[in-house]
C-alpha cells in the first residue's frame, strides 16, 4: 500500500486535522513524509493552523467544514475534553464515507463519535503511546511507538492495516479495555515522574541538594530504565527483594519517617515479590513478604 486504501465504504487518502497543536502536527508531518496526502488543518487559532499547514505542506482551511469536506479521514486532535464538543457540532449530512480519529488515550471512539454510523461514517482512536514533546521533531521518533487502534468494527481492520503500511506500530484493541490501557501508560510514565521525585526527596534528606540529587540519580535511572524496556521486568529485577534480604528491606521501612513513604514502598514491594518468586521459584521470601503485609506495624515499619 501506499498510503491509500480503497476497500469496503471507507478510503483513506486525504487526511485532514480539525486542531492544529502537537499531536496534529506531529502526526501530519509524518504521513506527509511518507506519500500521504495531508489536505491541511482548521484551528481556532489562525496562526497554530498555518504553521501547522506550512509545515506540513498542506492548507489552512478556514472552518471545520471546510477541512471535514476536504478530507477522507478527519483527526480530531483537540484537547480530550473538546472531542465530543467538536464532534457533535459537525455537520452530519458531510460524515457519509468519512472516517473520524481522535488521539485520546481515555476517551474511546464510542464515547466521541457515538452516533456517527447512523451517518454513514466510521471512528476510531488512534492513540499514540508517547509524550508528544516537541511538535516540530517528534514525528522523527514515531517509527518505535506503538498506536492503539479501536473503532467502528467495519474500518478498524483498514485504520491498523493503513497505519502498519506507513511504517507504524498498531495495536487493535476492545474499547472496553480502553481506560486499563491509559491507566497503564499513566503507571509507566507519569507515575515513574513520581517515583523519581519520591527518591530525590529522599537523597536531599540526606544532605544532597536538588542538582545533585537527580544528577546522582540519573545514571541509575536511565540504566536501569533501558534494561526493563530491552530485557523486560524478570530480567532487570535486581536489589534487596530481588535477592531474599529481609534485614535491607527492614532497615528501609525504619529509616522512612512518614507513613505514606512508608505504605508506598510496601506496596511497590508486593510488586517486586511477584517478579522476584517467578524469577527465583525457590527462594524464601517469606520474611519480606510479612514485613510489607497488611498486618506491618505503621508507627515504626517493622512487623507486629
Amino acid at each position: 500500500m501506499d498510503g491509500i486504501s480503497q476497500r469496503g465504504n471507507c478510503t483513506m487518502k486525504k487526511i485532514g486535522f480539525l486542531g492544529a497543536g502537537k499531536v496534529g502536527t506531529t502526526l501530519g508531518k509524518y504521513f506527509a513524509e511518507h506519500s500521504v496526502e495531508v489536505a491541511g488543518y482548521y484551528s481556532r487559532s489562525i496562526s497554530s493552523a498555518s504553521e501547522a499547514a506550512a509545515f506540513t505542506g498542506s492548507r489552512v482551511f478556514e472552518s471545520a467544514k471546510g477541512v471535514l469536506a476536504a478530507s477522507d479521514v478527519l483527526f480530531l486532535t483537540v484537547p480530550d475534553g473538546a472531542i465530543r464538543t467538536v464532534y457533535d457540532a459537525l455537520p452530519k449530512e458531510l460524515l457519509r464515507g468519512k472516517i473520524l480519529c481522535h488521539a485520546s488515550g481515555a476517551l474511546t471512539a464510542k464515547e466521541a463519535f457515538p452516533d456517527i454510523e447512523i451517518f454513514g461514517g466510521s471512528g476510531c482512536s488512534v492513540h499514540p503511546l508517547f509524550a508528544v514533546s516537541d511538535k516540530k521533531l517528534a514525528y522523527r521518533e514515531l517509527v518505535d511507538v506503538f498506536f492503539a487502534v479501536e473503532g467502528t468494527p467495519a474500518c478498524l481492520p483498514k485504520v491498523t492495516e493503513w497505519l502498519r503500511s506507513l511504517g507504524l506500530h498498531a495495536q487493535r484493541m476492545d474499547g472496553s479495555k480502553k481506560r486499563l490501557y491509559h491507566a497503564a501508560a499513566v503507571v509507566a510514565s507519569n507515575h515513574v515522574v513520581a517515583l523519581f521525585a519520591e527518591a530525590m526527596d529522599m537523597l536531599e534528606a540526606c544532605g544532597f541538594d536538588e542538582d545533585a540529587a537527580r544528577a546522582a540519580l540519573a545514571p541509575l535511572f536511565l540504566g536501569n530504565a533501558r534494561h526493563v524496556a530491552e530485557d523486560g521486568p524478570q530480567k532487570a529485577l535486581t536489589g534487596p527483594v530481588e535477592r531474599g534480604d529481609a534485614t535491607t528491606v527492614e532497615k528501609h521501612l525504619e529509616a522512612l519517617e512518614d507513613a505514606d513513604d512508608r505504605a508506598l514502598y510496601r506496596l511497590l514491594t508486593k510488586r517486586l515479590l511477584k517478579i522476584a518468586k517467578a524469577k527465583h521459584s525457590k527462594r524464601d521470601f517469606a520474611a519480606i513478604e510479612e514485613l510489607v503485609s497488611n498486618n506491618s506495624n505503621e508507627k515504626d515499619g517493622t512487623k507486629s
